[in-house]
């Protein structure tokens, strides 16, 4: 048992992290060391079964991830992006793999792990789906071969829980679309709008967000 890779969960007590932690549980690929929580979080010391409302499991609620980051092969991280910069020093310190699905990352904080990723491998993805990435590699070539003739529109919906916008699904589309057709996306994004507008710009990818 304790030769199977050890896994870290950051945020414990959210949605993705009380999901990841019983994926975790339920593999016989890996072992779950500790998982993460902010200072002063009630779950901050107790077992995280207990905590998630069921039997113990052996790993503790941390505020401190050096410690159980010590002992992980990976800390796997859907947070916020301040919270996963943090995080990306504890996981260079630690030499543990940083797998990061937290989305709403500006370029200018996802170029502050740049540091980390010299120290640690990191793994960063807007959604982990194989479908979905399957369908960023096929909107690529899509957008090589057509011009800006045709219009390119992201329309995506999430639950009321989602915190950012467009997702980072939406985004990861629209760079590959942007990226086939050879320009940067934050140079042709079209979010937002509302009222009177004007005519869309010609080669502009839009982006609208559902939320409900």
């Amino acid at each position: 048992m304790s030769e199977l890779p050890g896994i870290v969960i950051a945020g414990a007590s959210g949605r993705m992290g009380q999901m990841l932690i019983r994926s975790v549980l339920d593999s016989d690929a890996m072992r779950l060391v500790g998982v993460l929580e902010r200072p002063g979080h009630d779950w901050v010391g107790r077992d995280v079964g207990e905590a998630m409302g069921g039997q113990a499991v052996g790993a503790l609620v941390w505020d401190d991830p050096l410690e159980p980051m010590s002992k992980a092969r990976a800390v796997i991280d859907f947070t916020a992006p301040e919270a996963t910069i943090a995080l990306s020093h504890t996981a260079a310190q630690a030499r543990a793999a940083h797998i990061i699905g937290t989305t709403g990352m500006t370029d200018a904080q996802i170029a502050q792990l740049e540091p980390a990723s010299r120290h640690c491998a990191i793994v960063r993805a807007g959604n982990m789906s194989l479908g979905v990435n399957l369908l960023v590699q096929l909107t690529k070539q899509v957008a090589a071969a057509l011009d800006e003739d045709f219009d390119i529109e992201v329309i995506e919906a999430h639950h009321h829980h989602k915190v950012d916008a467009p997702s980072g699904t939406a985004l990861m589309l629209g760079e590959a679309a942007a990226e086939g057709r050879g320009v940067t996306l934050s140079e042709v994004s079209d979010s937002g709008r509302d009222g009177i507008t004007g005519a869309r710009k010609r080669g502009d990818i839009g982006f609208s967000a559902i939320r409900g």
